[in-house]
């Protein structure tokens, strides 16, 4: 696959010894393994049934794993006891009557455009972002390979919207814990609807030669690379036994469009600015570093025909220094948040990109001895915008002490239903075909009905 070699990594978690690649692609030139011919060949055969696709809706999917803590983002307990509510105050949005943590005043500026969910349930408590992917329990059809993420399914169902755009990317940054790090798998539709991820590991079989990830904005020097690449490919005769539509998965690796769209130095710098960087990174430990500038690159993809985006932001799982993480973590993320609304607004995106932030599951009410908060499924939060939704409003409550859902309970699937039909699939009556060939339904749940 097209590599390019990174930064040195330390060790994962498994301990061997690793290095980062900038894989534009994760595609390789050995049979099975070149997944967008496959992709191709299946928006090939859609085409050949008289099937389109309308305008393109993007979702935009942004993990925040390790399980974020409610009580201090989106549902602050003001009236409850010190070792409850903990240290930050609520704040008024441009919404009359909803308030939201105080590190949150570029998301409470832009209330009338977001959603809040403070009931979400049904977690399975486990540390990964497997439900907020998928809508499923992490066991569901595990014996066929398990479901399908929202992005696969959108690139088995939607294909790609321009040949040398992939539906489906992942963003995240390889984590010590890896299922911090998960795109969305393809589970039982198999490996030829996996996410493409620009940053990734495997084999190396295309490497761009000489290029560091931190000089991706030299232009020159990248498009070389790619040059000498196709040559090296080309005097091995590879290319002649490939067939037209393995071709044009290979074209994918070197679009313009795309390395384009990976290319954050052609955004100004004061739209770079708004966006921030997200460092320095703290609280990283094992899980994913507060890379705003994913948020921000995650724009550019949809803008260029990707459909679904995912990434991981942060490392949540606060059972020490809850405070400072929140503060560090949260600032962050409103920053980029803003600019994200912003920017989706001013380029006439906003209605067609969907976008969602969320982890595995909330944290405890009770705060601990290491001023922390332990790990808590029994209720979590969420915050939308954008696409088909009617924003400007919260959905569900908590009790007074934020332990449970006292009105309106919001399951997972509920909200991957959501983003389903803003995109333009009715999750009430689409199937996909499982490997027995019984058709399976995209979720169990429906759309909210509050924002639908």
């Amino acid at each position: 696959m097209l590599t390019l070699l990174g930064r040195p990594m330390g060790k994962s978690c498994d301990g061997v010894n690793r290095r980062s690649f900038l894989q534009v692609g994760a595609l390789g030139l050995g049979a099975g393994a070149f997944t967008l011919a496959d992709v191709n060949r299946a928006e090939a055969a859609r085409a050949s049934m008289g099937l389109s696709t309308s305008r393109h809706k993007s979702v935009i999917n942004i993990f925040l794993g390790g399980g974020p803590p409610h009580q201090d983002m989106f549902d602050l307990k003001p009236d409850a006891p010190a070792e409850i509510r903990g240290e930050f105050k609520p704040i008024a949005t441009n919404v009359p009557g909803i308030q939201i943590g105080e590190t949150f005043p570029q998301i409470a500026a832009r209330m009338d455009k977001c959603v809040v969910i403070r009931s979400l349930v049904g977690a399975a408590g486990g540390h990964d972002g497997i439900q907020c992917l998928s809508g499923w329990h992490p066991s569901s059809l595990s014996v066929l390979g398990g479901r399908p993420s929202l992005g696969s399914v959108a690139a088995k169902l939607q294909g790609p919207t321009d040949p040398s755009i992939p539906p489906f990317v992942g963003l995240a940054d390889n984590t010590q814990h890896r299922p911090w790090s998960d795109p969305g798998t393809s589970g039982f539709l198999g490996p030829s609807y996996r996410p493409f991820k620009p940053d990734g590991q495997g084999l190396a079989n295309l490497t761009l030669r000489g290029i560091n990830t931190k000089h991706l904005g030299d232009r020159r020097q990248l498009l070389a690379s790619i040059d000498n690449m196709k040559r090296d490919i080309d005097a091995g005769g590879q290319i002649a036994g490939m067939d037209n539509l393995t071709e044009r998965a290979l074209g994918v690796l070197t679009s313009s469009r795309l390395v384009d769209a990976l290319d954050l130095s052609k955004e100004s710098d004061k739209v770079r600015a708004r966006y921030g960087d997200g460092k320095p990174y703290q609280f990283q430990y094992d899980g994913s570093p507060t890379v705003n500038e994913h948020i921000l690159m995650a724009r550019r993809l949809v803008e260029a025909g990707v459909r679904v985006v995912t990434l991981s932001y942060g490392r949540w799982d606060s059972h020490g220094q809850n405070f400072n993480l929140v503060r560090d973590h949260g600032g962050k993320l409103d920053q980029a948040l803003g600019a994200l609304i912003d920017d989706l607004e001013i380029r006439g995106m906003l209605q067609d990109v969907a976008v969602v932030v969320w982890g595995e599951f909330g944290r405890t009410p009770r705060i601990n001895k290491d001023a922390g908060r332990d790990h808590w499924p029994q209720v979590a939060g969420a915050l939308m915008f954008g696409g088909t939704m009617r924003t400007g409003q919260v959905i569900g409550s908590t009790n007074r002490l934020g332990e449970y859902a006292k009105d309106r309970p919001v399951e997972f699937g509920e909200v991957i239903a959501t983003l389903y039909h803003s995109m333009g699939l009715d999750p009430m009556t689409t199937t996909v075909l499982d490997p027995t060939g019984r058709p399976q339904h995209l979720i169990a749940q429906s759309p909210m009905r509050e924002l639908v």
